[in-house]
């Protein structure tokens, strides 16, 4: 079959990859330049793969089937030629699930606007510190085309998937998803939050009575994807629910649904025993908690997991103390609504830098957050003005043209006892490749202090 692959980012180039090894014919087309992308021109020598750069040409419409790689939008003119001429269009995820056998190797998919990243660790450090064997790929940085062919029987698959990715599926059904929750954002992809919604609901699209959807009871959107699944559902919040999990008095409680039983839950921990800090971390656990108990994971090691989970790179991440300061690089905040659970992780006096591509932000969700915990804001990027505009009248503002100048003024201004948090509310790709990109300079700055 002939087969053309948009976009020689990872999960481009790992299924162009795949789709060579399992013997197609294999087109590449990419928007960058060849310069601009030469890391991916390198990557293909000696793959013999036909591939331009620079732009998508009608060679690439001579195609079977296209495979699109997250973050092209439907109002690619290329992709809109595509549908007109009904040529099958998948995403990488649809393409890599079609080569498994999921009865050897069982798939957990999890999605949201915030909390994917750290969830789909978070589950596989549990099922891997509990005798299980799990892989964590897809969105999280591991392209699951690169895995699938090589990955052992009996391996879970815990793969963090975006709505860009779920827009393109036809058949992918996980035994176990998670929507974590949803709240406006990359509208400027789907159009209306209803698009972005129902491309989330596209998770649990294939799913039956066999499988799992796990959902949010405290986030609306997300818990009525319920009427739109076969799955069996089961929710996790904050407020007591019949079942699933949800925090009481300080405690993980899991429903036992039993009516006549004098106990009517069981406790998995005490809150004050998760590692990893904030209200957030709280809804993220207890996800990651009820997948791992739909492959029988006993409770004990759940809570051993959850324990000692420190969590991943650019997510509340702990730089290092200087001047009894600590330096935190939460670099994937790249909305308000992650923005918003980061500020509040804190009790600590705040000096926040924030900042970057905006995507219509609303700043004023951050209004009382800012009022009664932050110090000083700095902001850097395209948004620098947006952000100061708005933040000034409450606080010390100031801004900054690089990334080191933000840090030393950060440390300049920090007392002793505060936080020095990097939380930038906005997207990368104004100053920076990516948000790993972004929060490794933050990084570098701290550790150059």
């Amino acid at each position: 079959m002939n087969y053309t692959i948009i976009g020689a980012g990872k999960s481009g180039l790992n299924a162009a990859f795949l789709a060579q090894d399992l013997g197609h014919n294999v087109f590449l087309t990419e928007a960058k330049s060849e310069t601009e992308a030469a890391s991916a021109a390198k990557a293909l020598t000696g793959r013999s793969i036909d591939a331009e750069f620079g732009g998508h040409s009608d060679k690439g419409l001579q195609a079977d089937i296209i495979v699109t790689s997250p973050g092209v939008p439907p109002s690619n003119p290329f992709i809109q030629e595509a549908d007109k001429r009904k040529i099958p269009i998948i995403s990488e995820v649809e393409f890599a699930w079609r080569q498994l056998d999921t009865a050897k190797n069982p798939v957990v998919a999890i999605t949201g606007t915030n909390g994917k990243t750290t969830t789909t660790a978070l589950i596989a450090h549990i099922l891997n510190h509990s005798g299980k064997k799990a892989i964590a790929c897809g969105n999280i940085g591991t392209a699951i085309t690169s895995v699938v062919r090589s990955v052992e029987p009996g391996t879970i698959l815990v793969v963090e998937t975006s709505s860009y990715q779920l827009d393109r599926i036809v058949d992918f059904r996980p035994d176990v998803a998670l929507l974590l929750n949803i709240t406006p954002d990359h509208l400027s992809y789907h159009g209306t939050f209803e698009q972005y919604c129902a491309a989330k609901y596209k998770i649990s699209l294939n799913q039956n009575a066999e499988n799992v959807l796990i959902l949010n009871a405290d986030n609306e959107p997300s818990k009525a994807a319920a009427a739109h699944s076969r799955a069996q559902i089961l929710h996790f919040g904050i407020h007591p629910l019949q079942q699933g999990m949800y925090v009481s008095s300080g405690k993980l409680l899991i429903p036992r649904g039993l009516p006549d039983s004098q106990h009517k839950e069981e406790q998995l921990m005490m809150v004050d025993e998760l590692r990893i800090p904030g209200i957030h971390n709280v809804y993220n656990s207890m996800a990651a908690a009820l997948a791992a108990r739909a492959f029988e994971i006993r409770n004990e090691d759940i809570r051993d997991s959850l324990m000692s989970f420190a969590g991943v790179e650019h997510r509340l991440e702990y730089v290092r103390t200087v001047n009894n300061v600590e330096y935190i690089n939460d670099s994937k905040a790249t909305n308000i609504n992650s923005t918003w659970y980061a500020l509040s992780s804190y009790s600590k006096p705040l000096v926040w830098i924030a900042g970057g591509r905006g995507d219509n932000n609303d700043y004023a969700a951050l209004d009382d957050l800012v009022r009664s915990n932050v110090r000083c804001v700095i902001a850097i990027g395209e948004e620098a003005d947006a952000i100061f505009n708005h933040f000034s009248s409450m606080v010390r503002c100031m801004k900054a043209g690089t990334m080191n100048d933000a840090v030393h003024r950060a440390a300049d201004f920090a007392e002793s006892g505060s936080v020095v948090l990097f939380s930038p509310a906005c997207k990368s790709f104004d100053m920076f490749a990516n948000y790993e990109h972004r929060g490794q300079v933050f990084k570098e700055a701290v550790m150059g202090l």
